[in-house]
């Protein structure tokens, strides 16, 4: 069932409420952004996620029923006994991958130490980074 992501009124929100505090409540806890990351990435079963964000299961589990709630993911059953799901991106959960761009080129020109290694693993491809280019 695709659900519409629920709308956050400003005003109950603390501090400076703004469209980005907004985001945040839904999408801004650590685990989400690399689950929407590791779907992007076409790991869309949960012990794939959860391999690949580094998460606890208990944790992955929570952020995948709240992100589902959210309307940026959606549970497509695999195997009916025991249930076995799918996770696949909305239209909303798509909307985020060019946040998740921003963030890698951010990561990459900031955070990531310039003489790391791995920093090669993550090529520039129509002369802009991708996450979804592994």
């Amino acid at each position: 069932m695709l659900m519409l992501m629920p709308a956050v009124t400003l005003a109950e929100l603390p501090g400076r409420p703004c469209p980005i505090a907004a985001a945040l409540e839904l999408v801004g806890e650590r685990w989400a952004l690399l689950i929407v990351r590791e779907l992007a990435l076409s790991n869309t079963r949960f012990q794939d996620i959860v391999q690949g964000t580094g998460a606890p299961r208990d944790r992955v589990a929570a952020r995948l029923k709240a992100l589902e709630e959210a309307g940026v993911i959606r549970r497509i059953l695999y195997q009916a006994t025991p249930a076995r799901f799918d996770y696949r991106l909305t239209d909303s959960g798509r909307a985020l991958l060019p946040v998740l761009d921003a963030l890698l080129t951010w990561g990459l020109d900031h955070a990531v130490h310039p003489s790391d290694p791995d920093r090669n693993r993550y090529r520039r491809q129509k002369g802009r980074r991708t996450v979804r280019t592994p």
